[in-house]
């Protein structure tokens, strides 16, 4: 079984157990109606926990869990990650990649030479941004298009021909 991140437990809410989600898709909705996910720091030590109530509010989901009902326990889950079955996922666009695709991709710099590998994609508040593992360190590179030029899903790589300006 292919697990798919969709979602990251920020903090605790109320004393009930409620969880703030930072969604991870292009489909948001779809916390208003799953009934389970798959949560946990990674998917191989992911636990499947059925959802007992959700909604959305602020650009965030906010989800009540089976099991989670105090502050403490919502405290414990804080960071983890909510994973979907990929056979759940919507179909990818044509223009789009899952996030899981483009992570461990080639990155390639001025001249196409390779300057890197994609280790992370992190959600920032105003766009999104590629941790990149450059000569054994980690090298910022904000997800726009005035530095991605390109993203080839057949080639696995991402160009950034201004690569050098962030490092």
């Amino acid at each position: 079984m292919e697990l798919w991140l969709t979602g990251i437990v920020l903090k605790p809410r109320g004393l009930k157990g409620e969880l703030k989600v930072q969604p991870v898709t292009d489909y948001p909705e779809k916390f208003l109606s799953r009934k389970s996910y798959w949560v946990g720091g990674s998917p191989l030590d992911a636990v499947l926990c059925a959802v007992k109530q959700a909604s959305l509010g602020g650009g965030f989901a906010w989800l009540f869990l089976d099991g989670v009902d105090s502050r403490e326990k919502a405290e414990a889950l804080a960071g983890r990650k909510l994973f979907i079955e990929a056979s759940e996922a919507e179909p990818r666009k044509d223009d789009r990649a899952w996030l899981h695709e483009l992570e461990g991709m080639k990155v390639l710099g001025a001249g196409r030479k390779e300057v890197g590998v994609l280790k992370e994609v992190l959600s920032m508040p105003a766009h999104e941004v590629y941790e990149i593992i450059s000569a054994g360190r980690s090298v910022l590179v904000p997800a726009i298009e005035e530095f991605v030029e390109e993203i080839s899903l057949e080639g696995r790589y991402i160009h950034v021909p201004r690569f050098d300006e962030f490092l």
